[in-house]
């Protein structure tokens, strides 16, 4: 093993103890099950170790990964062909008590019933702190259709909170 590949692998150790709770929380925002979720991030890891000597530079081992794991995921899918609806008291308890935890269940809500590739763009942005340029190459999708999805997806939360609120007050 070359040093250079040596501190890649220290670095993305480093990395997957850093933030081993928000790669479990992406994998799960597309499986929407605990142990496929786990499942996902596992093989995720056993990918990107492989493919660790391919990676140039170290500044974009978080994004390489981010990518890693939504491919991973929606491979998986594809593979069991399913998707899953997750109540909202699941989802409450598998989030970290640390961060990001929604404080408006509303939120939580309208975000769950967002199509995945808004909601994807949503999570990456506003939960992830990536920028809009690191999502779309995460995702393998131009800037300006993130842009454009992330427009979207704000759109449709602003209508489903507003619903929300209505029911709340002429109910």
């Amino acid at each position: 093993m070359t040093r250079n590949a040596f501190q890649h692998e220290e670095v993305f150790i480093h990395l997957i103890r850093e933030q081993k709770e928000r790669f479990y929380l992406l994998a799960y925002s597309y499986t929407k099950n605990e142990q496929d979720a786990l499942d996902v991030v596992q093989d995720s890891i056993q990918k990107a170790m492989l493919s660790l000597e391919r990676l140039e530079h170290v500044d974009y081992m978080k994004s390489w990964f981010y990518k890693i794991v939504v491919r991973t995921a929606i491979d998986f899918l594809r593979k069991h062909n399913r998707l899953q609806v997750t109540d909202d008291d699941t989802l409450h308890y598998l989030t970290p008590a640390k961060e990001d935890i929604y404080e408006d269940v509303d939120l939580e809500h309208a975000l769950a019933t967002l199509p995945q590739m808004y909601r994807e763009v949503v999570i990456l942005h506003y939960f992830e702190d990536l920028k809009l340029a690191d999502v779309a190459d995460i995702l393998d999708i131009k800037l300006s259709t993130a842009k454009s999805r992330l427009y979207k997806a704000l759109k449709l939360l602003k209508i489903q909170l507003q619903d929300v609120k209505g029911e709340i007050t002429h109910g």
